[in-house]
């Protein structure tokens, strides 16, 4: 939209019979947060609140726990792949 706008703005300053005014051609894309407090589908929570319902999640929460679950996953495979650390037992010389 502000590539529109532009384009229609130096198309206006070269054709001389269509001038505009310095105030309007000042005027630049705004960015008002009127439109924040809107809503689309259900509200977020915290996963805590919800902790059965993934999709009500907020992002950065399903985030850090799909992040947790795989590096648990991936730690646990490597742990049972390697058969862990087996300690040897130390001998005490007495």
């Amino acid at each position: 939209m502000a590539s529109f706008a532009r384009r229609a703005m130096s198309l206006a300053h070269q054709i001389p019979s269509a001038r505009v005014s310095a105030g309007a051609s000042s005027i630049g894309q705004r960015r008002c947060l009127a439109g924040a407090a809107d809503h689309h589908g259900s509200t977020k929570v915290d996963f805590w609140k919800q902790p059965t319902n993934p999709g009500n999640w907020k992002e950065e929460h399903f985030v850090l726990i799909s992040l947790s679950g795989w590096g648990l996953l991936f730690y646990s495979g490597y742990k049972l792949a390697t058969g862990g650390k087996k300690e040897e037992p130390v001998e005490s010389t007495q």
